[in-house]
């Protein structure tokens, strides 16, 4: 079977319900998730003010990621995505490891969702055990997952939109805080704040820096609207409206919030395990400011669960079209739903209850270390997808995509170097290096998964020929 006969199976009865609403809302909540909402906490300790650079400086390097992805995404809008991407351009190998390791990424990005809406129930049941609140959130988001696509997008519109309205309100009531001196913040709330208490670089760049891979969590799941590509009603026009729109949903809900907070708030009073968002407005002292926005980094976590299921389900499916999975993957319940996929993954996201139960206090730091290692292999391999798809289209045996990438392949090897840093810093980091560990392991039953299918499936060296006829 070729490349092109597998996209098509692939994409075969999915319901393209999820309108340009859905998916700008989509795109918009995946850049505010709960890395932004409680990791900010544990980075702003670290960094201190020069938080907000490291948080600038990710999201440029994301945005050249994403230009990469929506060229990709014009050329051919598949449900696979990346992983789809990296089988054509990579080989059959690259697109098992992607797929398999995006769907790893959100089996623990499930995970550390769950641990974090359980801590955010705390502040308002403290009686009630993390484990308890991580496994209703699971059982009643896989219901949502099952029914439809249609009821998926949804639920996602009206969270994001939550998210989105209240960082709104939260910089609006900062800066009224900042300019008018209301509230018990007033006395003590100044732009001095950025640099008065030890500098912008308190703990020195190499701290800053260092905090990158926490920051590279906050921004999993932006590309997720590369996923929706094969659901979408109208992809031409909604991914790269999604997509050019990411430098202003950074500036203002990442580098605009923390700029706002850490003004009211000087940066020493934040510390780990706690959403700085929800630490500010109780410090403001507005009366049940600090549960509404608690209520919203809730809201934030489940968000991203939900949409970990809807993505877990589709890259099993993808596989399992390409004889990369077992074939019950492939199936669609009677709403067009993968729901053998989304079932399993469910299943395995149960680990992050047992997780809370056993290690509370270290389950969300253990899950985002090793979900920052599965999302940066698959940035890597969609910008390297995009540098070898470049070099196909300027040689002549691709045809151009609508939605080009500026400088062409130049920033995905700026954003590809950047990636391949992080990495390094991540080997540096005592706590963060667990997730490399867990990575080798990963890619040794990886390696010893391809060797079995490849014996198994004389067909897969046919495709591996197939590609090379098609981008040399």
């Amino acid at each position: 079977m070729t490349s092109a006969k597998v996209t098509e199976a692939s994409e075969e009865g999915y319901e393209r319900g999820l309108g340009s609403r859905q998916v700008q809302m989509i795109a918009i909540g995946g850049a505010i998730g709960v890395g932004l909402f409680m990791g900010a906490g544990a980075n702003i300790a670290k960094a201190g003010p020069s938080i907000i650079l490291m948080y600038a400086l990710a999201g440029v390097v994301i945005f050249f990621i994403m230009r990469a992805l929506g060229e990709l995404l014009l050329y051919r809008p598949v449900s696979g995505s990346f992983a789809e991407y990296a089988r054509e351009f990579l080989g059959p190998f690259f697109g098992f490891v992607t797929g398999w390791t995006y769907w790893l990424m959100w089996v623990v990005t499930g995970m550390a969702e769950l641990t974090a809406a359980a801590i955010y129930i705390h502040f308002w049941f403290p009686g009630i055990p993390q484990w308890v609140s991580a496994l209703v959130f699971l059982v009643v988001l896989f219901g949502v997952n099952l029914i439809s696509v249609k009821i998926f997008g949804e639920v996602e519109f009206w969270f994001s939109m939550i998210k989105v309205t209240a960082i709104i309100g939260m910089i609006v009531i900062g800066l009224g805080v900042l300019t008018l001196g209301f509230s018990d913040a007033g006395d003590t709330a100044a732009v001095s704040n950025l640099w008065s208490h030890d500098g912008f670089f308190p703990n020195g760049i190499g701290s800053s820096l260092m905090t990158l891979q926490g920051v590279m969590f906050a921004y999993l799941a932006v590309e997720l609207v590369g996923v929706t590509a094969g659901e979408s009603e109208n992809p031409e026009k909604t991914l790269p409206k999604a997509i050019n729109t990411l430098p202003w949903r950074i500036i203002v809900f990442y580098v605009g919030a923390l700029l706002v907070i850490l003004s009211v708030v000087k940066w020493t009073e934040f510390s780990a395990g706690e959403s700085p968002f929800v630490h500010a407005f109780g410090e403001i002292g507005i009366p049940l400011a600090a549960g509404i926005v608690n209520f919203v980094v809730l809201t934030a976590a489940l968000s991203s669960c939900n949409s970990g299921m809807y993505s877990t389900g589709r890259m099993l499916r993808g596989l399992a079209a390409n004889n990369e999975a077992p074939r019950a993957f492939a199936r669609l319940n009677a709403r067009r739903t993968p729901a053998v996929g989304i079932t399993v993954s469910v299943a395995l996201m149960g680990i992050g209850v047992i997780l809370n139960y056993v290690v509370p206090e270290k389950a969300f730091a253990y899950v985002t270390s090793v979900a920052t290692a599965a999302g940066i292999w698959t940035w890597m391999m969609i910008l390297v997808s995009h540098i070898r798809y470049r070099r196909a289209v300027d040689a002549g045996r691709l045809r151009a995509s609508s939605f080009p990438a500026p400088g062409g392949a130049l920033f995905s090897w700026v954003a590809l170097a950047f990636l391949l840093g992080v990495t390094v810093m991540i080997a540096a980091d005592a706590d963060a290096r667990v997730c490399l560990y867990v990575a080798a392991g990963w890619a040794v039953a990886l390696g010893v998964g391809w060797t079995v299918l490849k014996k198994g499936n004389p067909a897969i060296a046919d495709r591996d020929e197939d590609r090379f006829e098609k981008v040399g």
